[in-house]
């Protein structure tokens, strides 16, 4: 029945145990880490209006969403943590707009994502059955919800903090308990009958809310509906209420059981008989050992019961469970054991302790610990999987270019103890090595790590199943024949090796009778057996061969003649209970039978019987399916008497049926409301939580529930009590379910720290060596070098008092950690001492010796660099590690690469890569795409484009089949580079920015996602069609959402600044306005007056640049962004401003506008000694005042503009400007200040720039020019006629028409010179 409902939900109320123990029915789960009770929440003023008035349709009434509220705390002192609160609110920013991450981890937690509201800290939820809200209310009080949200939100650094520091932090999620109670009760309403307790104690069924007209049902009625009925069917009528005043109680203000409990009277059919009982007292709700006293005289009705007399003391066998109606006891004066009523006596003494009525024996007890066990051998793989030792056997490629294109290390904080001096490390590393050089050679022996073993129990000999080997031809009818299996089988008490017998899970007939392959023979023998054994008054024999024969029928599912058997079993033990397990398997085989027939009257009679025996006796065997069917109706029993001790105790036997037969997902429900109830009512010191949240975990772990597990885990940790093994078994949950990174989940730090608290001073030895060096991998891996070399000095260190090869393992690691960490001369120390001891085998003097080149290279010593390369290639051909050749080969090509020699370091890369190719990817992929993407480089550096673009293409290919994404990462920056700046190709280069965003985005970086977005709107921005600017839009509007998540107000601004321009090429003018008016709003929002200044001059640029609306660009220069500069200081802005304002104004047809900022532009130029800009100040100065005819200036600064050209001239285009500019100044003074002489000195100097410029078509528009005015107005014909002839020469050979010396042509431009014209 639970296939489908797969977490339990409850909690039980109250804040002292003994009002747990009276409320626990109908109190609300508390949230937290230890399940604090919260019976006496404060409720909402409306929640009894709503309860009583709201028509089952109206729904309005109940919430239909929660708010998770997220607050950042200091552990112990629960204060808010301002600096993590701050963080939080940045991480839940980035997830708003991508929060398929959220909606995931919340999934898991039955959870419906509505929202993020970053700006309050708060997720909004929603759900839409009962078994979510049931599922979510659990996991939120067993704490998992905040586990849950800070895996997701904090940063993979903040697990690597120091114990001080992460031991304070902590992420607590709020949820309002009236809100979800309210919740809870609206989708109980939707899905039908629900259950209530009333305030007469009693649990009753209903179906409306309270005061729609008609009270609740009895629970006894609960008990008749058909097969698979969730709850009772509400007849439409109104029943016949009376008007006692018990009636009344128990009309009065119920309330609704807590969803667990709902869920557990939800049983298919209950033989009990629900009739109201005594009133319910707190002892009455506690289970019961030792003695009891016999308050009335009884005459036990057959021989399983027994007879007493009032006063009698009788002792308990196992417990008294509150809730059913009788207990096994045995009888203080005449020693009968038997069945006793529990109204007939009263118990002496109730247990208190919580732990001591889940767990009866000490076998129970151990129960968790041996379905978790984590062996020795475990141990030593996982650590040998973190210690990362294979630094020691493999040689390192030297990365010393990808650590300059790395992020860098983060500052770290220094802690006391931590970061060694060099001089200290290396003291220690000599000690070291004398104590290693002392013992070596000596024969080392294992050492063991002090991991106890389970004993099983199969390993004494009463354990050892017995083996009959008898054929089918045997007579079986022959008591001589099966003397020694009827002596055995009618031993009068239990033995261990019966277990086979009676555990369902296990093959214990098929084992015991070696000899019968056919079940349908088997048990024809074995009804020859019992009747040999009825014979010869065998009764043991005779109702164990009863008890087989029995499970042999309920097999073939001959139900009616297995109960016979069982009956007749019954019978032949004549109420002897010498082999308790067999009653137990034989009350509880009959009791499933009649459940399944469905036999009220036998299941009044047995049912109650076989739970009592079920709860009440420690240790027993599975022996049948229907055993969980029994112990489902001892827990509603439990449920129905509000104990919670009861509950615990079935919860317990439930979730060990389960896991005892391989159904670990139907185990859920019951170890989630156990563990509740632990951490309501149990001891803080007991030690079974820890490996119980583990096994949970586990069970997460199988159903695909990451985030659950690695929250189960982190509660685990939280427990008193934790050992080794269950530290290292969390180590290796988190690493099963963190999610895939190229680096260890930094999670881990957490529990190996734990493991090493867990060793006892001078215990362990072997064991922290390994711990520290797995901690040391795991901050070198998080690129925190610093710490990781403390912890490997204490790796070295304790490997040191245990001797063994491991010290020089750790030695190497230590200095390779030196290397990483810029301290090369360390860790040149560290290896010369290591091969000076003579301690290295010929294995590790390799990789010392590739170590050693490394350090030495980035020391500056390339001749001893190459030595040691040298001797670490042949070390490697020596031992045929083609592996180690290929990275000593590639590390030497990139020595030869630094020291210049490109033509050596090829023809060393090459044999490298010939080397990997031939060597399985996944061993050496990220080596690999290293040697080629440098292979790429070095080509592409001597131009080889084509070979270069080959080997990344090579490289990245690599990559993507290792699945390396760091590797694939700098591959892919390579391509994009190479394609848009050595080779550019804009579809190519689009191609890989776009891969490269895929990658960012697994990789969670979200700083380069938005890089990338601005980068790839660029380059579709720059193909000028339409669907490019579409898509360059969607881009910018992509990056714009990162960066606004990211709170980078400066590119933010840029982004809409880049929209709004994208628009404006889409001629969408209403959105350019927006979007520009908020790229302002963003950048004042900094308030930087810098960034105003760039965004104001940005935005003009889109109208000064484009071909429509360019008026608008003079309001942004001119009234926003030059008062900026001006106000900044910022001069070349100012001038960078005032030259556009004239060139627009300019082409405004405004010159007259223009002038004062011209001449701005000619003061600024001046003072900022600019002669280059002081240069075209004048220049555009001249023109403006050419065009507003002021002729004497517009000379004045053209001269001027003239005199700051540098001479000599250098360029042509120099002389081309001298030229133009003489023109101009001759038609000025012709056509303005009608001075033709002046005019025709200005048309020699420009003839003469044209001449010197070699520009024929010039020199002959100024030969012409020369030869009208000299022939019309300065009347020298023989000046005429030379420059017409020079004139008409260039006209032929630029096959010219035919030169005109008529002056009509300029006279629209100076009526002067127009015949009749009054001077």
């Amino acid at each position: 029945m639970r296939r489908e409902l797969t977490g339990p939900s409850g909690g039980s109320g109250g804040d002292k145990a003994p009002r747990v123990a009276v409320s626990s029915s109908a109190s609300w789960e508390g949230a937290g880490p230890k399940a604090s009770g919260r019976g006496d929440a404060a409720i909402p003023p409306d929640v009894s209006r709503r309860a009583s008035g709201t028509p089952p349709g109206q729904m309005g009434a109940y919430p239909t969403d929660m708010t998770l509220q997220l607050l950042a705390v200091r552990r112990k002192s629960g204060l808010p943590d301002p600096g993590l609160q701050q963080a939080l609110r940045s991480r839940l920013r980035l997830l708003e707009n991508d929060s398929w991450e959220v909606a995931r981890a919340l999934g898991e937690l039955s959870a419906r994502l509505l929202s993020i509201h970053s700006d309050q800290d708060r997720i909004v939820v929603t759900f839409k059955t009962f078994e979510e809200i049931w599922k979510f209310s659990t996991y939120h009080a067993l704490g998992f919800t905040h586990h849950c949200l800070e895996n997701l939100l904090v940063d993979q650094a903040f697990w690597l903090l120091s114990p001080g520091e992460d031991g304070e932090a902590a992420i607590q999620v709020h949820v309002d308990e009236g809100a979800l109670k309210l919740t809870h009760e609206s989708l109980l309403i939707q899905e039908g009958p629900f259950f209530v307790l009333c305030a007469d104690h009693h649990v009753r069924a209903t179906t409306v809310p309270w005061g729609a007209g008609r009270g609740p049902q009895p629970l006894r009625r609960a008990s008749g509906g058909p097969q698979g009925e969730a709850a009772p069917a509400v007849d439409s009528s109104a029943p016949h209420l009376s008007t006692s005043s018990e009636e009344v109680a128990a009309a009065a203000a119920p309330e609704t059981l807590i969803p667990f409990h709902q869920w557990a009277l939800r049983v298919s059919w209950d033989p009990f008989d629900d009739s109201a009982g005594e009133p319910v007292t707190p002892d009455s709700q506690l289970m019961a050992t030792g003695l009891t006293s016999a308050v009335v005289d009884y005459q036990g009705s057959g021989p399983e019961e027994m007879t007493f007399r009032s006063g009698d003391s009788i002792e308990i066998l196992g417990a008294q469970v509150p809730g059913l109606p009788c207990f096994l006891g045995r009888h203080a004066a005449s020693g009968q054991v038997g069945f006793v009523q529990t109204r007939l006596v009263s118990a002496r003494g109730h247990v208190s302790e919580l732990e001591n009525v889940i767990f009866l024996n000490e076998e129970e007890r151990s129960f968790f610990s041996k379905e978790g066990c984590f062996s020795e051998g475990d141990a030593r793989q996982l650590l040998r999987k973190t210690s990362g030792m294979d630094i020691c056997t493999a040689y390192s490629l030297d990365r010393l270019e990808d650590a300059e294109i790395e992020p860098q290390e983060e500052q770290e904080v220094p802690l006391p103890g931590l970061h060694p001096e060099p001089c200290e490390t290396l003291k220690k590393v000599k000690n070291v090595l004398e104590q290693c050089k002392a013992c070596y050679g000596c024969p080392e022996e294992p050492v063991s790590w002090g991991f106890h073993t389970a004993s099983s129990g199969a390993s004494s000999p009463d354990a050892e199943e017995p083996r009959f080997c008898l054929e089918a031809e045997d007579d079986w009818a022959d008591a001589e024949a099966l003397r020694s299996l009827l002596l055995f089988l009618d031993a009068p008490g239990y033995k261990a090796c019966f277990r086979g017998l009676y555990d369902l899970s296990l093959p214990g007939l098929s084992a015991m009778f070696c000899g019968f392959a056919d079940e349908e023979v088997l048990a024809g023998r074995l009804a020859q057996a019992r009747g040999v054994a009825k014979r010869a008054s065998l009764p043991m024999a005779l109702a164990r061969l009863c008890f087989l024969l029995g499970r042999l029928c309920v097999r073939k599912l001959k139900l009616s003649q297995a109960r016979v058997y069982f009956e007749e079993a019954l019978g032949a033990l004549q109420g002897h209970f010498g082999d308790l397990f067999l009653v137990v398997a034989l009350y509880a085989s009959l009791a499933a039978i009649h459940l399944k027939q469905k036999n009220r009257d036998k299941c009044g009679q047995v049912v109650p019987k076989a739970c009592a025996l079920l709860l009440g006796t420690p240790g027993h065997v599975c022996s049948t399916e229907g055993e969980a069917q029994l112990l489902r109706l001892a827990l509603r029993r439990a449920v129905g008497g509000r104990s919670p001790q009861a509950e615990a105790r079935a919860c317990f036997l439930l979730a060990r049926q389960h896991v005892h037969l391989r159904q670990p997902e139907d185990a859920l429900p019951f170890l989630e409301r156990l563990l509740l109830l632990h951490g309501v009512l149990g001891s803080p010191d007991a030690a079974w939580p820890t490996d119980c949240y583990l096994l949970l975990a586990d069970i997460y772990s199988r159903k695909c529930l990451p985030h659950l597990a690695l929250s189960c885990v982190k509660v685990s940790s939280l427990q008193t009590w934790g050992s080794l093994a269950s530290a290292l078994r969390s180590v290796a949950l988190v690493l099963r379910n963190a999610p895939q990174s190229p680096r260890p989940p930094a999670q881990i730090a957490h529990y190996l720290r734990r493991a090493l608290a867990s060793l006892a001073p001078g215990t362990g030895r072997a064991l922290r060596g390994p711990l520290y060096a797995s901690l040391a991998q795991l901050h070198s891996h998080h690129r925190q070098h610093g710490r990781a070399i403390s912890f490997m000095t204490q790796a070295v260190e304790a490997s040191a008092e245990t001797g063994g090869h491991r010290v020089v393992d750790y030695l190497v690691a230590l200095a390779w950690l030196h290397v990483l960490h810029g301290q090369s001369p360390v860790a040149l120390h560290i290896l010369e001492s290591v091969l000076d001891t003579a301690t290295a085998s010929a294995e590790q003097e390799g990789v010392i010796a590739n170590m050693t080149a490394i350090a030495l290279k980035r020391t500056g010593r390339t001749r001893q660099a190459a030595e040691g390369y040298y001797r670490a290639l042949r070390a490697a051909r020596g031992l045929g590690q083609l592996q180690n050749q290929a990275v000593a080969l590639a590390n030497f090509g990139a020595l030869c690469l630094q020291a210049g020699a490109s033509g050596l370091a090829q023809h060393y890369l090459l044999e490298a890569v010939k080397l990997f190719s031939r060597l399985p990817s996944d061993e050496c992929g990220r080596d690999f795409t290293q040697v080629l993407l440098q292979l790429g480089h070095l080509y592409t550096r001597r131009a080889l484009t084509q070979q270069g673009k080959c080997y990344y293409e090579w490289a990245f290919l690599v990559a993507v089949e290792t699945d390396h994404l760091e590797s694939q990462l700098r591959a892919v920056q390579q391509l994009c580079h190479f394609y848009s700046t050595v080779k550019p190709n804009e579809a190519q280069c689009v191609v890989y920015h776009e891969f490269q965003l895929s990658l960012a985005r697994r990789l969670a970086d979200k700083v380069l996602e938005g890089q990338l977005l601005e980068t790839i709107s660029q380059l579709y921005l720059s193909l000028g069609t339409e669907r490019a600017y579409r898509s360059a839009l969607d881009y910018t509007k992509r990056s714009l959402g990162i960066f606004i998540d990211l709170q980078k107000k400066e590119k933010e601004a840029h982004a809409w600044l880049q929209a709004g321009k994208i628009y404006y090429f889409l001629q969408q003018n209403e959105l350019v306005d927006l979007y520009i008016q908020v790229a302002q709003n963003a950048a004042l929002y900094t308030g930087d007056p810098n960034l105003g200044l760039e965004l104001f001059e940005a935005a003009g640029d889109i109208f000064f640049n484009g071909t429509w609306e360019r008026r608008k660009a003079v309001s942004f220069y001119r009234d926003q962004a030059l008062p900026l500069a001006v106000t900044t200081g910022n001069q070349e802005a100012e001038l960078r401003l005032c030259n556009k304002l004239v060139a627009l104004l300019a082409e405004l047809e405004t010159p007259q506008e223009g002038l004062e900022f011209a001449h701005g532009a000619l003061a600024l130029s001046i003072t900022l000694g600019h002669r280059l800009n002081e240069r075209v100040a004048c220049h555009r100065l001249a023109a403006l005042h050419h065009r507003l005819g002021h002729g004497e200036l517009a000379e004045h600064f053209y001269l001027k503009a003239l005199s700051l050209c540098s001479s000599p001239l250098e360029f042509d285009e120099e002389t081309l400007y001298y030229v133009k500019v003489y023109l101009v100044l001759g038609d000025i003074i012709f056509y303005d200040l009608k001075d033709p002489f002046d005019a025709a000195g200005y048309y020699q100097l420009a003839l003469a720039a044209a001449v010197d410029l070699g520009n024929k078509k010039a020199q002959m528009r100024i030969y012409t020019r020369l030869a009208s005015i000299y022939h019309n107005f300065l009347l020298d014909r023989e000046k005429s006629l030379f420059f017409y002839q020079k004139a008409r020469a260039f006209a032929s050979e630029l096959n010219a028409r035919r030169v005109t010396l008529a002056p009509q042509r300029c006279w629209g431009r100076a009526p002067w010179l127009a015949p009749g014209h009054s001077s």
